[in-house]
């Protein structure tokens, strides 16, 4: 979000209702439509090719790589593989060795040495034979291409980069033209720019995959799902679950459900707040929920108030503290700027949260075809001094993020007992602006 933006957002809050004052607010209600199985198909089909014909070039460029490696087993298959092979595909059988060359005129070549030849978009340089003939056909096309940068997926910081494994390296080891270990270099560069760039197509989707999952948490925090007195919060974690995997949509965790109520302390320098248990009039409600549809993945917090007899309403300082979520929010966003590494970004919000005297901890993370995807750590939920594996990544355009954390702030209604609002909505960057795929959280969900 640009500063300007920000700043306007601040002096519409002197005149306007907190809750109304804040950019993309929305409430998703109505089951978005979900693909069937056999409709997904053709849609993921379409979006691999698109970005390994448009995408993938530039970024082999981008990184200096003239041949990248991406070799996998049955059963323990690179974490990326899955990501750049068609579908239905269910695994490497029984071993898939694919090939990326990056030609003079930039365009790359899409070779894959497997006796199940995977069909468009690849092309299949070996007719058969056994494993030892098909691992002596890929030194023979790398001895062919004659590549200067061999990338290969191993990093001691990205897991995600880190999938080539210790025999399938020493088998590559052993193939290799005489000299060309020293051509060998980490592709974890590569790989992630792969996995957290995100094409037109995707962008368009998006949206789309978020409101299902918001839905979902709005049906879930209703008296659709919840009795007072009789609900436990692990029967609402459930119903998340259940009601994904009836539209045939993994969760990449299991839901979390929990509550906080008045008389029950939440610490200022506590983590985090909440407990399980049976849901009363009076609580108020947190889930942290994840699912992946079309091979995008989203990570949803939000808050609920369950009413108490005889209130039409939620009370005005649970009202306030969402609000100073929403401004925690807007200080984090204005901060994203290309170039800029997750812990500038970081310690910025840190330091605008305490000017603006708000109780915040900052712990933003990609997402993508992962849900804790690679590329800029904003914080850790555990650290919040920004030294975090992956705070030295760049901030790149068409990117998208759990703009995640929490704020804490004294309920007048409960005795000035301390509540903690932990938000996270999926955002895309798109190098000049942040924009909250599906909305975002601003007024609380009720349960009446």
């Amino acid at each position: 979000m640009h500063l300007r933006l920000a700043a306007s957002l601040c002096l519409a809050l002197v005149a306007t209702p907190p809750a109304l004052a804040f950019e993309q607010g929305r409430v998703v209600q109505g089951e978005p439509a979900v693909l069937s199985p056999r409709e997904r198909v053709a849609v993921e089909n379409r979006i691999v090719t698109e970005r390994l014909e448009t995408l993938l070039p530039r970024l082999m460029a981008e990184t200096d790589i003239d041949l990248w490696l991406v070799l996998s087993r049955e059963y323990a298959e690179d974490p990326i593989y899955f990501t750049l092979v068609p579908q239905p595909t269910f695994a490497a059988r029984r071993t898939t060795l694919l090939a990326f060359h990056r030609k003079p005129d930039g365009s790359v070549d899409r070779l894959v040495v497997n006796r199940y030849p995977l069909g468009e978009p690849y092309t299949s340089v070996w007719s058969g034979g056994d494993l030892d003939a098909q691992w002596q056909a890929l030194g023979q096309l790398i001895a062919e291409r004659d590549p200067k940068r061999i990338g290969i997926n191993v990093s001691r910081q990205w897991p995600i980069a880190d999938g080539l494994s210790k025999g399938l390296h020493e088998r590559l080891l052993a193939v290799l033209p005489a000299g060309f270990e020293s051509r060998l270099v980490s592709a974890e560069n590569l790989v992630v720019r792969w996995t957290e760039t995100r094409i037109a197509s995707e962008q368009a989707l998006y949206p789309h995959i978020v409101a299902i999952a918001r839905s979902v948490v709005s049906d879930a925090f209703s008296s659709k799902v919840i009795t007072p007195g009789a609900t436990h919060t692990d029967d609402v974690a459930w119903y998340i679950r259940r009601r994904y995997e009836e539209l045939g949509l993994p969760v990449w965790f299991m839901p979390d459900v929990n509550f906080q109520r008045a008389g029950v302390a939440c610490e200022e320098a506590a983590p985090f707040c909440g407990g399980e248990g049976i849901i009363q009039p009076g609580d108020v409600l947190h889930t942290d929920v994840g699912l992946c549809y079309l091979k995008l993945c989203t990570d949803t917090q939000e808050m609920g108030y369950v009413l108490r007899p005889g209130e039409t309403d939620v009370p005005a300082g649970l009202k306030a503290a969402l609000a100073d979520g929403n401004r925690w929010q807007d200080l984090l966003t204005a901060n994203f700027r290309s170039g800029r590494t997750g812990s500038e970004i970081l310690a910025d919000t840190r330091r605008d949260a305490g000017r603006a005297k708000l109780v915040s901890s900052t712990y933003t993370h990609p997402i993508g075809f992962f849900g804790h995807a690679a590329g800029p750590t904003i914080g850790m939920w555990d650290d919040q001094s920004g030294g975090a594996d992956g705070g030295q990544w760049p901030l790149y355009p068409d990117t998208a993020y759990a703009i995640e954390g929490n704020i804490k702030a004294r309920v007048p209604e409960w005795g000035r007992q301390w509540v903690q609002v932990k938000l996270e909505q999926s955002a895309f960057f798109d190098g000049e602006k942040v924009t909250y795929l599906a909305g975002r959280q601003t007024q609380w969900h009720v349960v009446r």
